[in-house]
């Protein structure tokens, strides 16, 4: 096994043949400096296969890394064109709501744009601790530390909390920082299928008496599925076998539950059942960063030992002030929670009367419809935005090519029209793409 070291610098040895080879002069090139770099920073291989593999994507236009104008919720424009758009995660609205806007103004008038220092030297503000304490109570959890971003969150407490006596096991659609923090710690890492708890009951039955500590990682909904897992059965495994739990709920915090509390409040668990509440601030919660909620004594470990917190600087005071309202003006205004539920349904079954693929999505605004083909996800991407509809095609390698999709955010923002609209030109395409 790899330590942490090496699984920071080198994932493999090979990666480190292909820098070795990356930055080693091709030929003598004499003393001209022009020359000299010219022949040792050539790109690497794997940058000429993404062009290659890209370059095939010209005809289509622009997909990705398209400048938007305004704010990213139920309409953008693109090129001076307004178009309907699934392609942004801003579910209940938040994102440029007044309330939520005058709020991040007034912090800046008040703190600047930037604490200017991590939070346990200077950077320490009130709204830091006032967000905190609203997430807590949102989540009826003893305590909460919040991050700058949510890949770090998972990524620096994974690979903190956890060492090479440990056991890691995922489930095997997790995020890619999950798998980071997983990597980092230098634990013993496996993942098992897509939502079995069966499987996870087995492997350790097999292996837990090998470690001191394991670590179960799931996601309250799953981000290119839309799904939910069964979270009592995961909590009855967890306990059985003396595990920790830990749930990311970037996509499931502000959309599960009546009053958006998650998962958790979806399925109504005792909350001490799960050890690790991770979630992310700029889906529902119009904003940037992410947090963990847990036991006082994590968070306080965390907060003085967890480097991406101890050696980053503190959350912007916009972005505090952002997330704290929005979470006050989800429980003030619980409309926004049902009218997505009632959006995200209706885009739901909409699409499954057409015959269309929409996988595993239930319950959630994450709903994929699902081609099984690069090339066609690109012209079923491309026929709906000549018709003023964005939705990015989610292709290999994020995910298998026999899972290649188009990937719908529904928001409370959306109308009935505006999904009928979209579903009526997606069945009106999918006869012309499929026959090609």
């Amino acid at each position: 096994m790899n330590n942490p070291k090496d699984i920071i610098d080198f994932s493999t040895q090979e990666k480190r043949r292909l820098l070795e080879d990356f930055l080693r002069p091709k030929k003598d090139v004499g003393n001209d400096p022009q020359k000299i770099l010219s022949q040792q920073f050539q790109f690497p291989e794997e940058y000429v296969a993404l062009k290659e593999r890209f370059g095939q994507l010209d005809q289509y236009g622009k997909i990705y890394f398209n400048p938007s104008q305004g704010i990213n919720n139920n309409l953008t424009v693109i090129d001076g064109r307004q178009l309907i758009n699934f392609s942004g995660y801003n579910y209940l609205g938040m994102s440029g709501d007044p309330v939520v806007s005058q709020a991040a103004r007034e912090a800046i008038d008040r703190y600047g744009t930037s604490v200017s220092a991590s939070r346990i030297a200077s950077g320490q503000r009130p709204l830091h601790e006032e967000l905190e304490a609203e997430i807590t109570q949102l989540l009826a959890t003893e305590d909460c530390i919040v991050f700058v971003g949510g890949y770090g969150t998972n990524e620096s407490t994974i690979g903190h909390l956890c060492g090479s006596k440990d056991l890691i096991l995922y489930d095997s659609l997790i995020h890619a920082s999950v798998q980071a923090g997983a990597r980092l710690s230098g634990s013993t890492v496996r993942p098992f299928p897509h939502n079995s708890w069966e499987a996870l009951d087995e492997i350790l039955k097999e292996r837990r008496s090998s470690y001191r500590q394991v670590l179960i990682v799931i996601e309250g909904v799953y981000s290119m599925d839309g799904d939910i897992p069964n979270l009592p059965k995961f909590i009855e495994i967890k306990k059985r076998h003396q595990a920790l739990l830990m749930i990311d709920e970037a996509h499931s915090i502000g959309v599960l539950g009546e009053h958006g509390a998650g998962i958790g409040e979806y399925y109504n668990v005792n909350r001490t059942d799960v050890d690790l509440w991770m979630g992310t601030l700029s889906k529902s919660f119009a904003s940037c960063g992410g947090y963990i909620a847990a036991q006082r004594k994590v968070v306080e470990y965390l907060k003085y030992t967890v480097p991406g917190f101890v050696y980053s600087v503190g959350m912007s005071p916009p972005n505090a002030a952002a997330a704290l309202t929005a979470i006050r003006q989800m429980k003030r205004e619980p409309k926004r929670l049902a009218q997505l539920r009632s959006r995200a349904q209706l885009f739901l079954e909409r699409a499954q009367n057409l015959g269309l693929n929409t996988g595993t999505s239930k319950d959630s605004p994450v709903i994929p419809i699902i081609l099984g083909q690069s090339l066609h996800c690109v012209e079923l991407y491309k026929a709906l935005y000549d018709r003023g509809i964005l939705a990015i095609p989610v292709m290999y390698p994020a995910v298998p090519e026999s899972a290649s999709r188009l990937r719908f955010f529904i928001t409370c923002l959306h109308t009935e029209e505006q999904i009928g609209t979209a579903i009526d030109t997606i069945a009106e395409s999918m006869p012309h793409i499929s026959s090609k």
